[in-house]
């Protein structure tokens, strides 16, 4: 067994050690996710309800406003959703950047609303996981920098449009912001015709 093993190219027991931090991480979120759905992970005891709100942990706190709906659940679904894009070839770089973007969520939260201890810990456990992620990414950084360079055009100072039209950018960018307002209102006063007579009186009543 020895001799086998010995004959094993190197870059083999990397490839292995790379499928192991990707079941790792796999592993860990979809258990993570499934016990949002199912166990209930979030929450606090009914003792812990009847505590003033001023006199409770701010980790417990922190559970119960996540143990509603559909924050749990969507939290858990993309955790889920997550560790399966880890376990295939084809998607582990999909699921690297979704399990970097809502652990780091999660670790940001822990930091702001655990106690030091327990922070700390949890802080230095998922600094772990983030550099598995890098290590993985590492190992698939020919795809990374085609997927870079399809997303990132070459630096330009030349110009699209003319000078005055970007001066104009806030003024545009204000008008995209209230247009869905506009269909918004007519839908409101053709399904309430009364409220029409009424806008009009008090905009008359501003300028007397």
């Amino acid at each position: 067994m020895i001799a086998k093993l010995r004959l094993i190219p190197k870059k083999r027991y990397w490839d292995y050690f790379i499928l192991t931090a990707r079941f790792l991480l796999a592993f860990t979120f979809i258990n993570y996710g499934y016990s949002k759905l199912v166990d209930g992970q979030f929450g606090v005891s009914s003792n812990d309800l009847l505590v003033p709100l001023k006199d409770l942990p701010l980790f417990k706190v922190m559970w119960f406003l996540f143990d509603h709906e559909p924050l749990k659940s969507t939290v858990g679904i993309l955790q889920i959703i997550a560790g399966i894009l880890l376990l295939f070839e084809s998607t582990v770089i999909l699921g690297v950047v979704f399990f970097i973007t809502i652990a780091a969520n999660i670790v940001l939260m822990d930091i702001s609303f655990m106690n030091e201890g327990m922070g700390q810990a949890f802080t230095r456990r998922f600094t772990y996981y983030f550099i598995l992620c890098f290590l993985i990414l590492w190992n698939d950084k020919d795809r990374i920098k085609l997927i870079w360079n399809a997303m990132i055009k070459k630096f330009s100072i030349k110009r699209k449009f003319p000078i005055f039209l970007y001066l104009l950018l806030p003024l545009f960018a204000i008008i995209l912001e209230i247009f869905p307002a506009i269909f918004y209102s007519l839908y409101y006063y053709m399904t309430n015709p009364g409220k029409i007579s009424e806008s009009f009186k008090l905009i008359q009543s501003l300028f007397q």
